[in-house]
């Protein structure tokens, strides 16, 4: 459904605008246009761009499969028992999952109260200075390319509720939403549980009585290819791409750490 909008005062040809100039907008909130949109397949929904949870899961479980992958290669490159091979890469395991888990846990809540201090920046500039920061808001608004009535209309409306103005010049200035940030504890916890399942995978063949470095190595290049396609999908990028750049740069950190110690390790009998 759409609405016409007059001609505003004081326009040279004194409001009589002819068709093509009409200007309409369109009223989508009405119910009864968004049900037509769904039904004519309309979706506005977004994957999550925040890094919540998606970033430490798929980076732990990366980081987890090429570095224990990585790990039991160099050692096992040698001839090192199947004993040590287990404990390299339970410790690898265990190590990893808690410095990945508590590590994104502090980078995280670090991140949050970075984002908090200038909350209170922008809180006390808006008490003390509350026309200049209404001004500052107007001028963003023309930045986006309303006229400056409308953005000074905009501002004052925005200013009205002090909240809301926190809130619209924190996003506008910081590019972060202060009520919608990241949890540590979901980002920390996401990250410690993909590094153990993605650090567990190359050791599924010692575990189950199967010692074979290669056996570990193709479970290693199919759950990279594997996650580089599930990453694929959930980013839209193109999943045989995305699938064929994991696998390439985790076979590379593979094959350099197995190279290092086929240089300087020593076989056990």
């Amino acid at each position: 459904m759409t609405a016409d909008i007059p001609a505003p005062a004081g326009d040279p040809e004194d409001g009589a605008w002819s068709a093509d100039r009409t200007r309409r907008l369109t009223t989508s909130a009405e119910p009864a246009t968004i049900e037509a949109a769904h039904a004519a397949g309309w979706s506005h929904r977004h994957r999550d761009v925040s890094g919540g949870w998606l970033r430490p899961t798929v980076f732990g479980a990366v980081d987890g499969l090429v570095t224990n992958a990585a790990l039991i290669a160099g050692v096992g490159g040698v001839g090192v028992s199947t004993h040590t091979i287990v404990l390299t890469g339970l410790a690898g395991l265990v190590a990893g999952a808690f410095s990945m888990g508590t590590g994104e846990y502090v980078s995280v809540t670090n991140q949050n109260e970075l984002v908090q201090a200038e909350v209170a920046v922008e809180r006390r500039m808006h008490a003390q200075f509350p026309a200049a920061e209404q001004a500052e808001l107007a001028d963003t608004f023309r930045g986006y390319g309303a006229d400056p009535e409308t953005a000074a209309r905009m501002a004052a409306a925005v200013s009205a509720d002090p909240d809301t103005a926190l809130r619209v010049h924190t996003q506008t200035e910081l590019g972060v939403d202060p009520q919608d940030l990241p949890s540590p504890i979901v980002a920390g916890s996401a990250s410690l549980a993909a590094f153990s399942v993605g650090a567990l995978l190359p050791l599924i063949p010692y575990l189950f009585g199967f010692p074979s470095l290669l056996v570990a190595m193709v479970i290693t290049a199919v759950a990279l290819t594997a996650g580089g396609t599930a990453v694929g999908r959930l980013t839209g990028r193109p999943l045989l791409r995305s699938g064929v750049r994991q696998l390439a740069l985790g076979g590379f950190a593979v094959a350099v750490t197995y190279g290092v110690g086929l240089l300087i390790g020593t076989p056990v009998g």
